[in-house]
């Protein structure tokens, strides 16, 4: 059916006249798929156990005589005032104790069984009704998992978390020790005297602090699962997907892969931030490659301005059509939006949809349209999948959580902008990135990349190590090894079992003040055909003392002039190379040119200009290049073979076989390698 095109639908929001007009016009706009039904609960069970499908029948019939597919929701995502008036224990709390009271939406602790139970029952009725509708492509379940219930205080909760932690450390011995209880004379001396990490005079114990996020991030996968086991018994085959949130710390998209028959994401890019692609690229790679390359969902996008920001501007001409081309350049299969038609009343009334309340003659529906109009000229593009990337970027779900834990050298450090701080230089030279988990087999990637690991295993330092040892090009970055998974510090210190691989042991750390800055100047002459150049640093900086590694560049000024900032060991038949400070963006794009240069990892099309990303897709559809222009201004880009434009007759024009793309601002460019198709031909 070629790649997915349409928004989350919610016609409950409109009297059934509409209805007709919506079918009409999503066929205007080349809509062929709907997510439905996602807050519908107070709609489809009006009273406990009082169901009413007729109206939700005519609406997936209609979609269906229509020629439209249905990811259809479970309905879940928000108790019904009914279920939290009888049953208000339900409704989550804050580590402070206050109650979370209904009137907006995710007013559900996720380990209420009471909430559990109910939200099944409706799954199993909808299972049961809609199994075998001709209109129903997937299942949703649930909603942003995480978004605004994170976690869960109660007592309810409490009981919940004794449970996990006897099935993870078997005796209440084992969880002293985990926790290090010794410390403030915290031991326990059975499991019912364990509680949340509830509001407390001063730092509540860091490790309990860890677990319990683990824990929650469990408890809400326990919720998703409860419902998927339904759905897989009572509609076989079909299948079954959430929505997550991007880079969202309470949920581990690595782990919830293996339970998503696909990944599905909800991206809001920022006008007004000049680096929203670039946020967009690392979680649309993370996606991507959280599943192994398979082909991913946007389930939701703004087709303009959100509500929810403190200024909220809208997408500017063209920028829609390019972010959309981004995520499908990056793997997606799909490019829906919230909504359809845009809300009268409610909190979200001011955010944009498909439809705005200006009606069909704007710009936004006119957009949109021809979107879907260029997406279905190329069905060819679905099921293609990106021509696996030789460097990956590692990131850890646990590691991020100990890492922005209170009473640290630093409150400063947040994983999401050290990260995009090593993906950015990536990005902007053209190359291809997976970003996977530490437990990822690295075997494949010329370069592995690992931002601040602050948590690290045995098992994980040695898996990098092995990678190294074969040959691979590693570059890790400060306050990396500090502590095992349950928050204790590695005997000997920083970088713990990273000490051998990185060839140095950190003696002391000097974070930075902020607007603060020291200088970094390479030592040159150093082995592996690069030096950096000099530059300045910000934010962190290391006491390193070499053992067996060799300075790469060291710092000029400070308590900690002289000493090295970069280093690099030749270490089996690899080379591991540290990072002991942030460096500026400058001179971090040099550093990772060196090391991937090193590692023989090239970009995409060599070339690029600035602010032009370049991607490829392949399957049984042919081999496709992407070009899509992020910068201010017009762009040429030389191409390698002559190359024909699939979009081509969506827009009217000529097919054009060309060696050289015009790319306006905000353009997007979809190439058909002919070589490729030559090849198959013959």
């Amino acid at each position: 059916m070629g790649i997915h095109f349409g928004a989350d639908y919610n016609p409950e929001q409109w009297p059934e006249e509409v209805w007709e007009q919506d079918l009409s016009l999503m066929k205007r706009a080349h809509v062929t798929m709907v997510t439905a039904g996602i807050f519908s609960w107070a709609r489809a069970e009006p009273r406990p156990g009082a169901y009413d499908f007729g109206w939700f029948d005519r609406v997936m019939d209609g979609l269906g005589g229509a020629g439209i597919r249905v990811c259809l929701a479970t309905m879940t995502a928000s108790p019904p005032p009914w279920l939290t008036r009888a049953h208000p224990e339900v409704l989550p709390q804050g580590p402070d104790g206050q109650r979370r009271w209904p009137g907006g939406r995710q007013h559900y602790c996720p380990s209420s069984p009471v909430y559990r139970e109910h939200a099944v029952r409706l799954a199993e009725r909808l299972a049961a009704r809609y199994a075998g509708h001709p209109a129903l492509a997937m299942w949703h379940v649930g909603n942003e998992y995480g978004c605004h219930t994170r976690q869960c205080f109660c007592d309810v909760s409490a009981a919940d978390f004794r449970r996990w932690l006897r099935e993870r450390y078997g005796s209440v011995e084992q969880l002293n020790t985990a926790w290090s209880t010794a410390f403030w004379s915290q031991a326990y001396a059975d499991f019912d005297e364990v509680l949340p990490p509830r509001t407390a005079p001063t730092f509540p114990n860091p490790a309990q602090q860890l677990d319990y996020l683990r824990f929650s991030d469990d408890a809400l996968r326990r919720c998703y699962l409860a419902e998927k086991e339904v759905l897989a018994r009572l509609s076989p085959g079909v299948p079954v997907t959430t929505n997550l949130m991007p880079f969202h710390k309470p949920v581990d998209a690595f782990a919830w892969s293996a339970d998503m028959d696909a990944m599905a994401l909800d991206f809001y890019q920022d006008p007004f931030d000049p680096e929203t692609h670039l946020r967009a690229a690392f979680t649309f790679d993370l996606m991507r490659s959280a599943r192994g390359g398979q082909p991913w969902l946007l389930l939701e996008q703004a087709p303009g301005a959100v509500n929810w920001r403190a200024v909220n501007g809208p997408k500017p001409p063209g920028a829609m059509r390019l972010w959309s081309w981004q995520a499908v350049a990056q793997g997606a299969d799909a490019v829906l939006y919230f909504q359809w038609r845009q809300s009268r009343g409610g909190a979200e009334k001011f955010h944009s949809a498909m439809v705005p309340h200006a009606g069909t003659d704007t710009r936004v529906f006119r957009e949109v349209s021809d979107l879907g109009r260029e997406l279905a000229s190329v069905p060819e593009l679905a099921g293609t999948r990106a021509v696996p990337p030789t460097a990956a970027l590692v990131v850890d779900w646990d590691s991020w959580r100990a890492l922005e834990l209170d009473s640290h050298p630093s409150s400063r450090l947040r994983l999401p902008e050290l990260a995009l701080g090593h993906y950015r230089p990536l990005f902007a030279a053209g190359v291809a990135c997976d970003v996977v988990p530490p437990d990822r087999d690295l075997s494949g990637y010329r370069l592995v990349v690992v931002p601040n690991l602050y948590a690290v295993t045995g098992a994980c330092a040695e898996r990098l190590a092995s990678y190294v040892r074969g040959g691979g090009q590693l570059l890790v970055s400060f306050f990396s090894g500090v502590v095992d998974d349950c928050d204790r510090v590695h005997p000997g210190g920083c970088p713990g079992p990273l000490r051998e691989v990185l060839g140095l042991r950190v003696e002391e750390f000097w974070p930075l003040e902020e607007d603060t800055a020291v200088g970094v100047r390479g030592c040159g002459g150093a082995a592996g055909g690069w030096d950096l150049p000099d530059g300045r640093a910000d934010l962190w900086s290391e006491d390193v003392r070499l053992e067996g590694a060799e300075a790469v560049a060291e710092f000029t000024d400070g308590e900690l002039a002289g000493s090295p900032a970069v280093t690099r060991h030749g270490y089996g038949a690899g080379t591991a190379t540290y990072v002991g400070t942030r460096l500026e963006p400058a001179l971090m794009r040099a550093l990772l040119d060196g090391v991937r240069a090193a590692a023989g990892v090239r970009p995409v099309l060599a070339g690029l200009p600035a602010g032009v990303q370049a991607t490829v897709r392949e399957g049984a559809g042919g081999r496709f290049l992407f070009l899509l222009n992020h910068g201010g201004r017009a762009a040429d880009i030389a191409l390698p073979c002559p190359m024909a434009d699939v979009l081509a007759g969506a827009r009217g024009e000529r097919e054009d076989h060309t060696y050289q793309v015009a790319l306006p601002a905000r353009g997007v460019a979809v190439l058909r390698d002919l070589r490729r198709a030559a090849a198959t031909a013959t």
